[in-house]
């Protein structure tokens, strides 16, 4: 599940897309993914419904959200 901030940067990392593409994948406007980011080590706060489609989003091009004691992401395929 995306938690944090610094995950949905990493995880954007991982694909190669930036703040503004993802945000006209997701219809929202940059701010929110900014915003979102800023977060930075703490839980995103904002719409629920906005947090997952960005994770539906990402998840969408093979990132995989994992959160074992610790938040973290990797590409499908990955071990």
């Amino acid at each position: 599940m995306l938690t944090t901030g610094n995950q949905l940067k990493a995880a954007r990392a991982l694909v190669g897309i930036e703040q503004k593409e993802l945000a006209d994948i997701v219809g929202v406007n940059v701010n929110t993914i900014r915003s979102m980011e800023a977060a930075a080590g703490g839980p995103i706060a904002g719409r629920a419904q906005n947090v997952q489609a960005v994770q539906r989003a990402l998840e969408g091009r093979g990132v995989e959200f994992l959160n074992h004691g610790r938040p973290g992401v990797r590409l499908l395929g990955e071990p």
